[in-house]
Formats: structure tokens, C-alpha cells, sequence
């Protein structure tokens, strides 16, 4: 009877003090939602999602390249010296990047999954690991090739200033100052030649 089954089910559940079964439940049910594992499945989810299988594989591919270009050589490199690394598995690493991009970009949109928002743990904890061994462990980083406009835009604002300030003085107009000279007070010496000529 289904209106039996209810209350079967509810005296099973809380049949002991801890309720551990609903409390076990919750725990994954949170964690479950926590990491967005759906999102790393189908709609129906009836498996992995085309894409989660395609950058899992890739990931694959990434961490065989840093194995098979570390293979022999670890005792013979220096801690910062994995140049084979970066320069066999570049092209791998950078497929992966920019599939790991595509995917957060088609998330938000709602991808494979139907559920917006973040990615799977596992994707996120995968490609978390990939960069921290490409940046930190191998040391593999790539010029960065926007430098020059960015300091080519910084000398032009630094130098605004300079042309604003030479520029108003050239173009102001200059004021000629005109002296004008004071008449002068003939002296008292002057006065009393004056009248003794004319007395």
C-alpha cells in the first residue's frame, strides 16, 4: 500500500537516534551538488558528457607527455631545467587549455549538461593539476606577446603630460611687459640754479 510505504520508510529512516541514513544522505547529496558532478554527465545522466570525455582523454595524453619526457632524464636535469618538457608536450598543453576554456565558456551557456554555473570537480581538479605542474614543477611559461603595445600604450600616457605642458607654453601668448620709466623729481640743486639765474 502506498500510503503504508510512506510511513515504512519514514519509521526506517529515523528508526535510530542519529538518523545516520538521512544524514548520510544529505552529506551526498550536498556534495554531489557542491561539486556539480552533473555537470559532467548527459542530460538523461546516463554517462559522461561527450565533452567531459574528450578533455578527460586529453588530460590523459598531457600527463602521458610529462611522464614519457621526464622518463631518464630527472637524474641528469636540473630542478628548473625541463625544456623537453615544455617543448614536447607545449603543443599538448595548449589543446588542453584551450578545451578547459571552451567548456567554462559553454557552461555558463548551459552546455551538454543543462546545468549552468561551474564545471565539474573532477574537470576543475584535472586542469588544476595540468597547470600547476606546467607553471610550477616544469617552470613552462610563454613570453607573454602583448608586451609591447602594453608598454608602447604606457610611454604614451607617461608622456601626455610633457606634451600638454610644452605645448601650452609654446602656443600662449607672451605678455611684453613695456617699462615705463618714472618721471624724475628734479633734485633741490636744480631749483636753486634755476632761481639764481633769474634773479
Amino acid at each position: 500500500n502506498s500510503s503504508e510505504s510512506h510511513n515504512c520508510a519514514k519509521s526506517i529512516l529515523t528508526s535510530d537516534r542519529l538518523q545516520i541514513v538521512v544524514t548520510l544522505s544529505e552529506f551526498f547529496n550536498e556534495t554531489w551538488d557542491t561539486a556539480n558532478c552533473a555537470n559532467c554527465l548527459k542530460n538523461n545522466s546516463e554517462g559522461l558528457s561527450n565533452s567531459t570525455v574528450e578533455f578527460l582523454d586529453l588530460f590523459n595524453k598531457s600527463l602521458t607527455c610529462f611522464e614519457h619526457n621526464l622518463q631518464g632524464q630527472t637524474i641528469y636535469l636540473s630542478p628548473n631545467n625541463y625544456t623537453e618538457v615544455c617543448k614536447n608536450c607545449n603543443e599538448t598543453y595548449r589543446m588542453l587549455n584551450d578545451l578547459y576554456n571552451n567548456l567554462q565558456r559553454m557552461n555558463r551557456q548551459g552546455g551538454e549538461s543543462g546545468h549552468s554555473a561551474h564545471l565539474c570537480i573532477d574537470v576543475e581538479d584535472a586542469m588544476n593539476i595540468t597547470r600547476k605542474l606546467w607553471s610550477r614543477t616544469f617552470n613552462c611559461s610563454v613570453p607573454c606577446s602583448d608586451t609591447v603595445p602594453v608598454v608602447a600604450v604606457s610611454s604614451f600616457i607617461l608622456f601626455l603630460p610633457i606634451v600638454f605642458y610644452l605645448s601650452s607654453f609654446l602656443h600662449s601668448k607672451q605678455k611684453k611687459r613695456i617699462l615705463i620709466l618714472p618721471k624724475r623729481i628734479q633734485s633741490n640743486a636744480s631749483l636753486v640754479n634755476i632761481q639764481e639765474k633769474y634773479s
